[in-house]
């Protein structure tokens, strides 16, 4: 098999996904999208016929992050509103196991009193990331150098309540910023720049993999026990989370419309412990000349493991992700689903780190308007001059004298933007 010269594979996948999910992006007059993706995926960059050899060229490492890199939980979770109590009187059993199970989750992880005493954290850990196959209509691409071209990285969060995150994730060369300030979520990328996420302000997905009990039990709060399985040969109980309708409006725009997020969390019956966690929330993009919508279903299924007591409180030291990207729409030619993978690992965990204020949080100063994508951000050979903003390494740095040394961002994670 010959290794095609330029573009490829990852290229054209990147393309297509962000011509599909980009309500701005206009699609009339152009050939449809199976045939241009196919004819990407036949033509070698001279414009001979061979076949192209997509395993060889490796992972995009913008394709990743911009499906990875920072999700969103499903819903909004208030620092204010307590806990429900558990209460079986004029309570359906699904809601009340639900509250029973969650109660078993706080005590597991360390107790609602130490969780509460935690006003800030930090973590740092590593990652590693591939897109494992692409499925077409007609054909399906392996990626059977998976485990060798998966791009390293790394990544540090700081959370501080209320409802207040930063992560910086740093992969194959990419990054990826975002974070909340407890009004609003924003994301930054070099590709789109910085843009604030349309609708209520949610907590940060990765935060849910083992990493912040109390948010995870407020995320469920409001989920229901819909049944047990096995997960790894652990019997779970599985808790249901939906999306009300009105978050979803809030959502969606343009002819982009969040039509559904459904969160599933399964809970160790021996420990306690969130094992698994897999959400599934599809996108429809209504065409700009009345044609055919094109439907996106974006599926994440994280395995969570290795919990360690730190300070008292349990965190998952490592886990998995496997994703999954459908389109479809009327025509079965036109179907396409992606896979990738994330695995990652733990190395510091702090809490009630000193030093670290609300002004670590500040957005940057010239968020775009506009919102970001609501499944996807991919590069479309955008760059953007947008930074964390000022004085964001001035305190970062100031943050790392207050760890005893043990917080390396600058050097590693955080650089200058200028």
């Amino acid at each position: 098999m010959e290794r095609r010269s330029s573009g490829g594979f990852f290229a054209a996948l990147r393309e297509e996904v962000a011509r599909g999910l980009s309500p701005a992006r206009p699609r009339c007059g152009r050939r449809s999208d199976a045939a241009e993706l196919a004819a990407a995926m036949r033509m070698s960059g001279g414009g001979g016929g061979e076949m192209l050899a997509p395993l060889m060229e490796g992972p995009d490492p913008e394709l990743l992050l911009g499906v990875m890199g920072a999700p969103l939980a499903p819903v909004h979770v208030s620092a204010a509103e307590p806990l429900p109590h558990l209460s079986i009187k004029d309570t359906p059993i699904e809601t009340s196991s639900a509250q029973y199970i969650l109660q078993q989750y706080l005590a597991a992880s360390g107790g609602q009193k130490l969780l509460a005493s935690v006003r800030n954290a930090y973590t740092m850990g590593k990652v590693r990331m591939v897109a494992t196959e692409f499925e077409t209509a007609g054909r399906l691409v392996k990626n059977r150098n998976a485990a060798r071209c998966a791009e390293p990285g790394r990544f540090v969060l700081w959370q501080m309540a209320p409802e207040m995150w930063y992560i910086e994730l740093a992969v194959g060369g990419s990054k990826v910023h975002a974070g909340c300030n407890g009004k609003l979520v924003w994301r930054h990328t070099p590709w789109l720049g910085a843009h604030a996420a349309k609708g209520p302000v949610r907590p940060l997905r990765r935060a849910l993999q083992g990493l912040d009990p109390l948010t995870t039990a407020s995320m469920f709060a409001g989920a229901h026990c819909i049944g047990e399985r096995k997960v790894n040969g652990e019997d779970c109980f599985i808790l249901k989370l939906c999306t009300e309708p009105e978050t979803l409006k809030a959502r969606s725009e343009g002819l982009a419309e969040i039509i559904r997020h459904v969160m599933f969390g399964y809970f160790s019956q021996r420990t306690g412990l969130l094992v698994h966690i897999e959400d599934s929330h599809l996108t429809r993009i209504q065409s700009t000349t009345g044609g055919d919508a094109v439907y996106w279903e974006t599926t994440i299924n994280s395995f969570i493991e290795d919990y360690r007591p730190v300070e008292g409180i349990m965190i998952a030291h490592s886990g998995r992700s496997a994703v999954t990207l459908f389109r479809f729409g009327e025509v079965a030619m036109s179907h396409t689903k992606t896979r990738m993978e994330e695995a990652w690992s733990i190395e510091e965990v702090a809490f009630n780190v000193p030093g670290l204020s609300m002004d670590c949080f500040i957005p940057p100063t010239d968020i775009k308007s506009g919102s970001i994508s609501e499944t996807v951000e991919l590069s479309h050979g955008e760059k953007s001059k947008v930074g964390p903003p000022p004085g964001h390494r001035a305190k970062v740095a100031a943050l790392e004298k207050a760890v005893d040394g043990k917080v390396a961002w600058s050097g590693t994670i955080l650089e200058d933007h200028n």
